[in-house]
Parts: structure tokens; sequence; C-alpha cells
């Protein structure tokens, strides 16, 4: 993701949600598999609103990013942004293992 655009930022946050959705599918949703992930996923998201002035969630920061031109974007905003979307994607992989996990073991 280091030489991701603007637009791929947003595409990258628009997913999270479908992401998450497909991560939880095999618990039918049960966010109680990672409790944790998820509180850090927030964490993730709140950063991104904050260098985004956007209100915390993955919608609102894509179109904050859609609204400003590329030019307008200071390098070290979008390489924050960038840092965000590779740790949603961690999280977002560590939510999926836990949930597969804790299917298996029901």
């Amino acid at each position: 993701m280091s030489e991701s655009s603007p637009s791929d930022l947003a595409i990258a946050f628009r997913s999270f949600t479908r992401r998450l959705n497909d991560a939880l599918a095999p618990v039918h949703g049960d966010t109680m598999v990672a409790a944790l992930q998820l509180r850090e996923l927030q964490v993730v998201v709140t950063r991104a609103s904050t260098i985004t002035g956007s209100a915390a969630n993955v919608g609102a920061i894509a179109d904050a990013i859609e609204a400003r031109p590329g030019p307008a974007w200071p390098d070290a905003d979008l390489d924050a942004l960038r840092q965000c979307a590779l740790d949603g994607g961690k999280l977002l992989r560590s939510i999926e293992r836990a949930a597969e996990q804790a299917a298996a073991e029901r």
C-alpha cells in the first residue's frame, strides 16, 4: 500500500465493513470471539477519522478522502492513512482467524 492513492485508500476503508462481516460469518456475527481486535480496529478507525477530520466511521472517512483532491493531501497525512489502512487490514485478518477458530471449536 506504499504507493496507494487517495482513491485507493477510500476504497480500502469502504471495504472494512464488508470484510468485517465476511470475517465474522463463520460465527454468525458473534463479535465476542474477537472483542479485543474489534476495539483495536475502532482505535484505527478513530485515528483515521482524526486525520481526515471526519466522523469515526469508515464511510465518513472514505467520503472525506474522496472529497479532497489528491494533490491537496500532505504526504504525512497520506502516509498515516496508509498505515491505518494496513493496520485495519491486519486486524481484519486477525478477526477472521479468531472467528474461524471459534467456529471450529463449536
